[in-house]
């Protein structure tokens, strides 16, 4: 089963954790998960730049140490760099304390004060333990543009007809991801029905 919004239960287990903006206007927050890429965070950024809309990279430890020049890159266009932790991991399947050093060692390369759990899964000792040091930030629409076999043209029907004032969106800053096929299409399109995309003051 595909949930391309997350269950309204999860707000209730994270309570200090951002899933949506709150705001009645047509104001979507755009992010980017496990980048830099040097294939993809490029047209990314090109894509954002030329339609001034400025979004939040959480960006792979691992990636993060190996291509520095690209987290400059995304800060240098004006976009905001989270942590998605160094090695990815899954916290239902790791211990509180491995899962919260991994984000740690993962902050000098990215974010020490805003964090996105890698796939959305999170134990709520490692809630608990992280809310302390970084807002935690899970996402509002989901068009899985990281799964090669799900069309592209599906993913942007999943955004246009999902999204809701105050939406955070998740799309994937990675070479197997479909989202600079439909990004260009989607911006464009959303622009037209009078949204606005905007970073909100999470640091």
């Amino acid at each position: 089963m595909r949930f391309f919004t997350i269950p309204s239960l999860a707000a209730r287990i994270y309570p200090e954790a951002l899933f949506r903006i709150r705001t009645r206007e047509k104001i979507l927050c755009l992010t980017f998960d496990d980048g830099p890429d040097p294939e993809s965070t490029p047209e990314l950024l090109e894509i954002l730049e030329r339609h001034n809309v400025r979004s939040i990279f959480f960006c792979d430890g691992r990636a993060a140490e190996t291509y520095p020049g690209l987290v400059g890159m995304i800060r240098d266009r004006g976009h905001i760099v989270g942590n998605h932790g160094y090695n990815h991991l899954n916290g239902w399947s790791t211990s509180a304390g491995e899962y919260c050093r991994d984000v740690k060692r993962a902050s000098g390369f990215t974010s020490a004060s805003l964090f996105r759990p890698p796939y959305g899964l999170l134990r709520y000792n490692q809630y608990l333990r992280l809310k302390t040091s970084f807002r935690i930030v899970f996402w509002d629409v989901m068009p899985y543009d990281f799964d090669r076999e799900f069309p592209p043209a599906r993913s942007l029907e999943i955004l246009n007809r999902r999204i809701r004032p105050g939406s955070v969106i998740v799309l994937h800053d990675r070479q197997d991801s479909t989202s600079v096929l439909f990004l260009d299409e989607f911006l464009e399109t959303s622009a037209g029905k009078g949204w606005e995309f905007r970073c909100p003051d999470l640091q």
